[in-house]
C-alpha cells in the first residue's frame, strides 16, 4: 500500500467513526503547530508595541487598587480577562501580547468557550477502550462495555489525576534522591549538603546509623528512599511507618490504605483502571486515598527534606518577586518549573567572580538568576540559595510565563518538570530567548535537552550559563526593544516547621496558645495554582484569603497561590491591619504576615509535617486539629492527588473549580461524607468566594469545639 493510499485509509476510518468526510488534522496549518520552525515570519507578522499599553501606578497604589476590585464582583466574562488579572505585570504584559496576536493562555480560555465538554466536565466520558469514546447520558447510562456513571467518574477520577499526580511527586522525590547521592559519591558534581543536621535526623528516623560520615550517610539515606519507592505494593512502606502518624497509621492499616512501594502502588492502580477489570467506584475512591498516602510519605515530605539537605532549610528573610527584578543590562536567567536541582548549582556558580567577569566582558553588569513557578518560591526559601551574589529573587505564576518572555530580556528560559506551557518555543523565537529543557522528562519542540545525570551538574550548568551569555551578546548585537514593567513587591518567606519554631524559641506553645485563647481561630492551607477561569486568575485567592485573616484565620500559602500573597501585599507584616482584632495582634507582636508563605505547592509536604507535630503538642490525632486545607484554583493532576493526602489525614479540602466527580452521586457523596464517617476527611466544592470562607470558618469552629475551645 502506498504513501497516498494510507493516508486515505485514515480519512475514511475517521468518516466511518465520525461521519466527517475530513479528519480535522487534515484542516490544521503551521500556524497551529508549536513548532517553531514552522512560524517563518513571527517578527513581521507580531509587531509588538510597548508604549501604547494601559500602565498600573506604584506598588502603594495597585495594592489599594487590588482590594476596591475584589469588591466589584465583576471577574465574569464581560471585561475579561483584565478583570481577573490582579497582577500589575502581568496585566501590562497581557496587552502586549494580546494586541500583537500572539498566542497567550487567558485569550486561549477564552478561545475554548463554549466548546468545554458537559460530558468531561461531569467525569461521564470514557477513551479507555475501542468501543468509545463513550459518554453518558438519560438516554445511555451506561457504557458499550456496561460500565455505569458511577464507576465511570470514580475510575476517571483515579486513573486521569490521582494517579498522575502521584507519580508526578513520587518521580520528583527519586530525581531528589539520586541527586543526594550523587552529592554524596561525586563531589566534583557542584553539588553540597548543606543541612547535615537535617539529614542525620531524618537518617535516625529512618532506623540508619547517623554517625557515619556525612557522604556515606547521604548515599545510605539516598538508596533508603529510592528501595521504598520501588518496593512491591504489598510490602508496606518504610517511609510511611517511619513518617507518619501513629494513631492515622493504626486507620490506614484497618482500612486497608497502608501504601507499599510508590511506583508499584501507581502501576496497580493504573492496571485497575483497564477496561473491564474493577467496576466498584467506592472502592476507586479508597484506592485514590491510599495513594494519598504515598504521595505525601514517598514524594512530598521526603523530596521537601532532600532539598533542603542539598540547598539549605527554609529561613525566614524579606525578598522581593516580581518583573520589576529582570535588568535590561543584566544577563537574565529564568529557572521554571518545581525540582531546582541543576539551577541551585548554577546559582552557585553564576555567583562566583569568575562567571560575573564573564558576563561583564560582554558589556553586561553580571549574571543573575530568578526562579519562576514553584521553582522561584522554593529558591526564594532556602538559606542557602537566597543568599547566592547570583540570586536576584522570585518572578511570577505560572500564567505569567508566556509575558515575562515577551518582555524581550529573558536570554535563558530554563525548566525542568511541569508548569512549561507548550507554546513557549514560539515565544523564544519571537523575543530571542535560548530555551533549555534540564530533564528529559519535557521536551518542547525544536528545543535542547539535557539529559538528568546529577554526577554531572556542574558540567550541565557551565553548559547553562554559556548558552545564556551567548544569547545576551546576541540580544545586545540586534538592539532590540524591550519593556520591563517595574513593579515589585516586598514579601516575608521562609516559613516551615523548623523556622517557625525557631522564631517561637524552639517550641509550637505560643502558637498553641493562641489558638487556645481565640487569637488564632484556626489554620488555612490556600494552596496550589491560579487558573484563567473567569472569576479565578488569582482574585478567587485574594478574595478567599483576605475573609479568611478578618475572622483571626492564619494562612499557610504554597504553590502559585504564594505569588498571588506576594504581589497584593498579604505576605508583608503590614498586611496584619486587614486582620481581626486577634490575629492583628498576633501579627504585630511577632512582626509576621498573617500570611506565611511555605513555598512550593510541593511545600505541602513541609505544611502537614507542621500539622503532624501540632497534633503530637496537643495529643491528638491530626483530623482534630482546626485546620482547612483550600485550593481555590487547583489546576492539575498534583492537586488533586494532595487532595486525598488530605483526606488520608482527615482533613476538610476545598476545591474549586469543581473537578470532574459531579457525574455521579455516589461518587459526591463518597468523597463528601463517607470517607468522614470512617475517620478521614471529605471533599467540598464551592466556587463562590464568600460561601468557602463561612465553610472555612464553621468547619474551625466545629473542630475549636470538639477539642474543648472557646
Amino acid at each position: 500500500m502506498s504513501d497516498k493510499e494510507i493516508k486515505k485509509s485514515f480519512e475514511k476510518s475517521a468518516e466511518r467513526m465520525s461521519g466527517s468526510k475530513a479528519t480535522f488534522g487534515s484542516k490544521l496549518t503551521a500556524e497551529d503547530s508549536n513548532d517553531p520552525n514552522s512560524h517563518q515570519d513571527l517578527h513581521n507578522r507580531n509587531p509588538i508595541d510597548y508604549e501604547h499599553i494601559e500602565k498600573m501606578p506604584d506598588m502603594k497604589e495597585v495594592h489599594k487598587w487590588q482590594r476596591k476590585h475584589i469588591k466589584k464582583h465583576d471577574q465574569s466574562k464581560r471585561g475579561y480577562p483584565l478583570n481577573v488579572i490582579i497582577d500589575p505585570a502581568m496585566r501590562e504584559m497581557y496587552q502586549v501580547v494580546h494586541e500583537s496576536g500572539l498566542t497567550n493562555v487567558f485569550d486561549r480560555f477564552s478561545e475554548q468557550q463554549p466548546l468545554q465538554c458537559q460530558f468531561c466536565i461531569e467525569g461521564l466520558s470514557c477513551q479507555l477502550c475501542a468501543n468509545g469514546p463513550c459518554r453518558i447520558n438519560e438516554k445511555a447510562p451506561r457504557g458499550t462495555c456496561g460500565v455505569d456513571a458511577h464507576t465511570m467518574v470514580a475510575r476517571n477520577f483515579m486513573y486521569r489525576h490521582v494517579t498522575i499526580g502521584t507519580a508526578a511527586n513520587i518521580f520528583h522525590c527519586h530525581q531528589a534522591a539520586r541527586t543526594l547521592k550523587a552529592a554524596g559519591e561525586h563531589p566534583e558534581s557542584g553539588l553540597k549538603i548543606r543541612d547535615a543536621e537535617k539529614l542525620k535526623k531524618y537518617a535516625d528516623m529512618a532506623g540508619l546509623d547517623a554517625n557515619q560520615p556525612i557522604e556515606a550517610l547521604a548515599i545510605q539515606f539516598a538508596d533508603w528512599v529510592i528501595n521504598d519507592i520501588h518496593a512491591p505494593y504489598h510490602i508496606p512502606s518504610k517511609a510511611v511507618e517511619a513518617f507518619a502518624p501513629t494513631q492515622r497509621k493504626e486507620l490506614w492499616n484497618k482500612l486497608g490504605l497502608f501504601p507499599g512501594g510508590g511506583y508499584s502502588e501507581i502501576a496497580y492502580a493504573q492496571t485497575r483502571c483497564m477496561t473491564n477489570f474493577s467496576s466498584d467506584p467506592v472502592d476507586f475512591l479508597l484506592n485514590s486515598v491510599r495513594l494519598g498516602v504515598a504521595n505525601e510519605y514517598q514524594g512530598l515530605l521526603l523530596l521537601d527534606l532532600i532539598q533542603e539537605i542539598l540547598m539549605g532549610t527554609q529561613e525566614i528573610a524579606n525578598k522581593q518577586q516580581n518583573m520589576g527584578l529582570l535588568k535590561n543590562n543584566m544577563v537574565n536567567i529564568i529557572t521554571n518549573g518545581h525540582m531546582p536541582l541543576l539551577a541551585h548549582v548554577a546559582i552557585d556558580l553564576a555567583s562566583t567572580d569568575e562567571w560575573q567577569q564573564k558576563a561583564q566582558a560582554l558589556g553586561a553588569d553580571g549574571i543573575q538568576i530568578l526562579g519562576h513557578v514553584c521553582e522561584g518560591q522554593q529558591l526564594i526559601n532556602y538559606e542557602g540559595m537566597h543568599h547566592q551574589k547570583a540570586y536576584a529573587g522570585q518572578e511570577g505564576e505560572w500564567l505569567s510565563q508566556e509575558y515575562v518572555l515577551a518582555t524581550g530580556v529573558i536570554d535563558l528560559f530554563m525548566f525542568d518538570y511541569n508548569c512549561t506551557v507548550p507554546t513557549m518555543p514560539l515565544y523564544a523565537k519571537r523575543f530571542g530567548t535560548k530555551l533549555l529543557s534540564t530533564h528529559p522528562i519535557i521536551k518542547l519542540q525544536g528545543t535542547e535537552t539535557l539529559d538528568f545525570i546529577p554526577e554531572k551538574m556542574k558540567e550541565q550548568a557551565e553548559k547553562a550559563l554559556n548558552m545564556a551569555l551567548d544569547a545576551f551578546k546576541q540580544r545586545k548585537s540586534e538592539n532590540r526593544k524591550t519593556y520591563i514593567p517595574p513593579h515589585i513587591s516586598n514579601c516575608t518567606i521562609g516559613f516551615s516547621t523548623e523556622s517557625i519554631k525557631k522564631a517561637l524559641d524552639g517550641t509550637f506553645d505560643p502558637l498553641i496558645e493562641q489558638i487556645a485563647n481565640g487569637n488564632i481561630r484556626g489554620i488555612a492551607t490556600i494552596v496550589g495554582c491560579t487558573t484563567a477561569r473567569y472569576g479565578q486568575g488569582g482574585s478567587n485567592v485574594f478574595k478567599i484569603t483576605q475573609g479568611l485573616i478578618k475572622n483571626n484565620i492564619l494562612v499557610l500559602s504554597g504553590g502559585c497561590t504564594s505569588s498571588v500573597m506576594e504581589y497584593t501585599g498579604l505576605t508583608q507584616p503590614e498586611a496584619a491591619e486587614e486582620c481581626g482584632d486577634g490575629l492583628k495582634a498576633v501579627c504585630k507582636q511577632l512582626g509576621i504576615p498573617p500570611v506565611l508563605s511555605y513555598g512550593a505547592c510541593v511545600d505541602i509536604g513541609k505544611m502537614t509535617h507542621t500539622a503532624k507535630e501540632l497534633a503530637d503538642a496537643l495529643k491528638v490525632d491530626t483530623n482534630m486539629l482546626p485546620i482547612v486545607i483550600g485550593a481555590p484554583e487547583y489546576l492539575e493532576q498534583k492537586a488533586v492527588a494532595d487532595a486525598c493526602t488530605a483526606i488520608a489525614l482527615g482533613w476538610l479540602v476545598h476545591i474549586a473549580p469543581v473537578p470532574s466527580i459531579t457525574g455521579s452521586d455516589v461518587v459526591v457523596k463518597t468523597l463528601t461524607e463517607t470517607t468522614e464517617s470512617l475517620g478521614l476527611g471529605k471533599v467540598v466544592v464551592e466556587m463562590d468566594a464568600e460561601k468557602t470562607i463561612q465553610i472555612y470558618v464553621d468547619h474551625i469552629e466545629k473542630k475549636r469545639k470538639e477539642l474543648g475551645l472557646k
